[in-house]
């Protein structure tokens, strides 16, 4: 089984630039996660978008939709940001026959506290166990992507 990574923006790709005093979407640290913990699955992964998930548009997500039922592997884990994860899974549920796992994290991957690493991990399982469908999976959980949303208040996902 091959697994299939994309990348479009959010959190888990931030930097902080000093002098510029905010954050900017950089490039993915997926490659670099995945070679420090020695993954023994054969994965390709391919960057769609650097974008905060606030500044995605309609048309970007049919770009990400078109990038993804074009793509010839079944397992999919796409990084993205949080705050509009969930609607760009609506979109990627037209999508038959493949497991698409959308993932991020609260804390740049560049950050020590972040759980950018441990929410890619939980992302992998689910993507090699779960049924065809879309799922987002944070904190430690699998969501079904109809059912779930971003309680901001107190930084996690939860089913609704």
């Amino acid at each position: 089984m091959k697994i299939k990574f994309f990348t479009v923006g959010g959190t888990i790709d931030k930097v902080y630039f000093d002098r510029k005093n905010d954050y900017q979407v950089g490039d993915s640290r997926l490659s670099d996660i995945l070679k420090e913990v020695n993954v023994s699955f054969e994965y390709e992964y391919e960057s769609i978008l650097r974008k905060d998930s606030l500044d995605i548009t309609d048309e970007e997500r049919q770009i990400i939709l078109s990038r993804v039922a074009k793509e010839k592997n079944r397992h999919i884990v796409i990084t993205h940001g949080t705050d509009t994860m969930v609607q760009t899974a609506e979109i990627l549920r037209s999508v038959p026959d493949k497991v698409i796992v959308l993932t991020g994290s609260m804390e740049p991957a560049r950050f020590r506290s972040s759980d950018a690493e441990f929410n890619i991990g939980c992302a992998i399982v689910a993507v090699q166990l779960l049924p065809p469908g879309v799922y987002i999976v944070m904190n430690g959980q699998i969501f079904d992507s109809s059912r779930v949303r971003k309680n901001v208040e107190l930084g996690r996902f939860e089913d609704i």
